[in-house]
């Protein structure tokens, strides 16, 4: 008798059932660029690291009560030797339901969570475009999108209108 009981879940299933948590219903590109635009030069011009920024963008949009359409853009300008060298952009998205979510955390979660689960996707997106380019991989470090958030949180003037969170890093190397 114990066995069933331990094993039976119903009390897991009933505390699991109440906790919060992101369904990922789907992923997909909805925007993909890739500019090279001083090719053959900028392709025999690979002896320095470049200078490459990089910006994101993370917006959101309800589809119904609990299902969210959650964008992230990420675009990367890089320049070698005063030439620019290549632009990715890509628009990579997903659509999530949230299920027991407080009203009060959709945001945060739709804007800090989600994108944190879309980011490893769009990340290999930009790292195969840019190799495809004909430059070495632009692997991305990890986006702390908490901090964006916050920081988006902080100055409310400067946020975008969809809800979501800006940021730009700067850095050398490809």
């Amino acid at each position: 008798m114990t066995d069933d009981t331990i094993g039976s879940g119903a009390g897991e299933a009933g505390a699991t059932s109440s906790a919060p948590h992101v369904q990922v219903h789907a992923q997909y590109v909805k925007d993909l660029s890739f500019e090279n635009p001083e090719a053959p030069q900028s392709l025999a011009n690979q002896g320095g690291q470049p200078k490459i920024e990089v910006s994101v963008d993370v917006g959101a949009r309800g589809l119904t009560t609990n299902q969210f359409e959650v964008e992230l853009r990420i675009t990367a300008h890089a320049e070698q030797n005063d030439i620019k060298a290549f632009v990715v952009e890509v628009l990579y998205a997903g659509v999530f339901t949230l299920h027991n979510v407080d009203e009060s955390n959709l945001k945060p979660v739709c804007l800090i969570e989600c994108p944190r689960l879309l980011f490893p996707f769009a990340r290999r997106i930009v790292a195969d475009a840019t190799r495809d380019g004909g430059f070495p991989p632009l692997l991305l470090e990890p986006i702390d999108f908490a901090g964006l958030y916050q920081d988006s949180a902080d100055s409310p003037s400067e946020a975008p209108t969809n809800g979501g969170g800006a940021g730009n890093v700067t850095g050398d190397g490809a």
